[in-house]
């Protein structure tokens, strides 16, 4: 045998071959579309009919699913009962500031012994025409104005208190100053009558 036999062997069986994959195709084509056998076999006449019949197929087959869409979520809407007016809050108050009590400055120092004046003196005037009554924070000085602070401090116990003139006296020599009897009461010397102080000046 010829090699020219050879090869015409082997093409007949390769046609051979082909033809049978075509008519398996058919075959198949003809079950999807529900055409007879004959039909997708058939002559080019009906080749038209068959290839619309696959596109329509294939478009089918290829067209995108939509996605579901997904409703969408109602709005909460408020009646006009259920909207309350928000009230704003109230400014903080504004506090005054603080009162500075001014520091009185000393203008002078003595020191000397303190008596007091009280039972049997309520009720008259004094140098000034004040009415002398029990409990004033008042004392009598020889020469300090009327009206004058001087702050006492008892130096027997420690005592001290700021006290007004409104009246003339101590008439006893070696005594700087003669206590109302509330300013006695404030230093502590009513039961001792008399005791030994410091006397500031004050502007």
């Amino acid at each position: 045998m010829d090699s020219l036999t050879v090869a015409a062997i082997f093409g007949l069986s390769v046609m051979g071959k082909a033809w049978n994959l075509v008519g398996v195709g058919a075959a198949a084509f003809a079950l999807v579309t529900g055409l007879p056998l004959e039909a997708a076999e058939g002559p080019d006449s009906e080749r038209p009919q068959l290839n619309s019949r696959l596109e329509q197929l294939l478009d089918s087959v290829a067209a995108p699913v939509a996605a579901p869409v997904a409703a969408p979520i109602p709005r909460a809407v408020l009646t006009p009962a259920e909207v309350r007016e928000v009230t704003p809050p109230a400014p903080a108050a504004v506090l005054p500031p603080p009162k500075v009590r001014p520091v009185s400055s000393v203008v002078r120092v003595m020191t000397g012994e303190a008596s007091w004046y009280g039972p049997g003196f309520y009720g008259n005037r004094t140098a000034s025409g004040e009415i002398y009554r029990p409990g004033t924070m008042t004392a009598a000085h020889r020469t300090l104005p009327f009206g004058t602070k001087v702050r006492v401090t008892n130096l027997w116990n420690g005592r001290s208190a700021v006290i007004r003139i409104n009246d003339r006296g101590p008439f006893i020599d070696h005594r700087v100053i003669d206590l109302g009897h509330g300013a006695a009461s404030e230093l502590g010397l009513t039961a001792s009558g008399i005791a030994q102080v410091k006397l500031e000046v004050l502007r």
